[in-house]
């Protein structure tokens, strides 16, 4: 009958009996080889279900040592995830026998060892994500289990194997639970995002769980700002939110935004970002501007292995796409916010112009600008700074073009801060910000677009000859006006 004699707790002749009369074999390893073939289809798993397969399978489970990692404990874990994969039948048969508890001692025991099972690990985690999928009483025995600190030693194993599957049984059930979110609001929940966040940032992960999470968790909860203070040394209470602390900022807090960003990016058309978390990736982004005076010149894109000039890069990348929704509702309020015009109203034209003034003109600028005895010393002295990463000059002209988007009171601040001439320096390659060009080109054509002074204003410092050369002819440029109009545009030079 096989190698039964060596389980923990022995196997009920009946239980064996089934086994195998079900797979006509006398080998129990044998038969769960033959279980976990048919259970790979839906009508497989649909009849192992109508033969009481789950049960005798749980048996198993809980008879097998998970110290001698016997090679019945993987076999039937692998069979009870194929038996629960979409077959309600065995999924509330999981519930009704405690398969919650039997699956949750062997992760336990897992992930106390010192040198842990990572793929036991996976396997039984992939078990609970397909009970958890059946509905809310599934979830809640799941989460009885494992919270909190199961799921926190779970998600410090540092493996991407075992961080996937953990994020669709948090996501699963966070979706189905208002009494689940809850729990994961407090003291102690938020440790289970965190070791995941950490995981996530040093082994990556495979699969979007970990997208679909937090993109719940910090746009569509607005819960980006206490997540990112958890994130540091001297973490928040219960509720609350650290004061931004720039020299305490952290690879994982990078990481956040990193993620962050590209949810939104890929979302930018459903996600709406409500005021605070607009507001508070802007503090984000003034916080961490100071970078500038001591980071080197550019050798990468982010991320650069730096969390400050990374925070940052990330900071004006979720600014750029917030700022490229037209229509922001305000999340979970239902109330309709004008985010763009808040962050305006902060000073963020101001302040980004004021970045770009302090950077160092791009290399085609540099080359062409001709030293002139009437140009102030003080200015010609003055040091310029470097880009802190490549594509960082970009990123701001990007989100510069954004704010300008059909936004006259944003336009005409531009012409009433002299940022005219400096948005047309932006019109050109740059080896160290691909794509600079096309970006400058949209923020010059948002800035002129339907902005009669902007346009006189273009067309005038053509006449006067003040950007001649270089801002604009050395750029592959020139100002025209439209004979019907009578406005102002900028055309590309053959």
């Amino acid at each position: 009958m096989g190698d039964t004699d060596t389980l923990e707790y022995p196997i009920s002749e009946q239980t064996l009996r089934l086994l195998f009369g079900a797979s006509s074999s006398t080998d129990l390893e044998k038969s769960l080889e033959i279980f976990e073939e048919i259970s790979k289809s839906a009508s497989g798993r649909s009849e192992l279900s109508s033969k009481g397969i789950l049960p005798a399978v749980l048996e198993i489970i809980h008879s097998a040592p998970c110290t001698s990692q016997h090679h019945f404990l993987p076999l039937s874990l692998k069979l009870l995830r194929n038996l629960c994969a979409g077959e309600i039948a065995n999924q509330n048969s999981f519930v009704e026998l405690k398969g919650a508890g039997i699956v949750s001692n062997v992760l336990r025991s897992v992930a106390s060892c010192s040198d842990p099972d990572q793929g036991l690990a996976r396997v039984c985690l992939q078990v609970l994500a397909n009970v958890s999928l059946a509905g809310k009483d599934h979830q809640h025995a799941i989460w009885e289990e494992l919270y909190p600190n199961g799921f926190v030693s779970l998600a410090r194993l540092r493996n991407r194997g075992t961080c996937d599957p953990l994020c669709m049984i948090i996501y699963t059930c966070y979706g189905g639970n208002p009494e689940l979110v809850r729990k994961l609001y407090s003291d102690s929940g938020w440790p289970i995002m965190v070791e995941i966040i950490r995981t996530a940032s040093l082994v990556g992960f495979g699969e979007d769980w970990l997208k679909l999470l937090l993109s719940r968790i910090c746009l569509e909860e607005s819960q980006l700002p206490l997540l990112f203070s958890k994130l540091w040394s001297g973490a928040a209470s219960e509720g609350e939110v650290s004061e931004f602390r720039d020299d305490q900022l952290s690879s994982e807090q990078a990481f956040l935004l990193e993620i962050v960003a590209e949810i939104l990016n890929e979302r930018i058309t459903d996600v709406a970002v409500t005021r605070d978390v607009a507001l508070f990736v802007y503090e984000i982004f003034k916080h961490s501007i100071g970078v500038l005076e001591h980071a080197p010149k550019a050798k990468s894109g982010i991320p650069t292995g730096c969390a400050a000039i990374d925070v940052l890069g990330y900071s004006i990348s979720i600014m750029r796409d917030i700022c490229a929704q037209d229509d922001v509702k305000g999340g979970i309020k239902g109330e309709s916010e004008d985010v763009v015009n808040e962050l305006l109203s902060q000073g963020l034209i101001d302040l980004l112009l004021s970045l770009l003034h302090d950077l160092e003109p791009p290399a085609i600028i540099r080359k062409a600008i001709k030293q002139s005895e009437k140009r102030d010393k003080a200015e010609a002295s003055r040091l310029r700074k470097p880009c802190l990463y490549k594509g960082f000059r970009r990123d701001i002209v990007a989100l510069v073009g954004n704010c300008l988007y059909r936004r006259k009171h944003a336009q005409d601040e531009i012409r009433g801060k002299n940022g005219i001439i400096l948005l047309l320096q932006q019109c050109v390659t740059d080896e160290d910000n691909p794509f600079l060009r096309e970006w400058g080109i949209w923020s010059v054509r948002n800035m002129l677009e339907g902005n009669e002074e902007n346009q006189r204003a273009v067309a005038e410092l053509e006449v006067q000859g003040s950007v001649d050369v270089p801002e604009i002819s050395a750029l592959g440029l020139r100002v025209e006006i439209d004979q019907k109009t009578r406005r102002a545009k900028l055309v590309n030079v053959p």
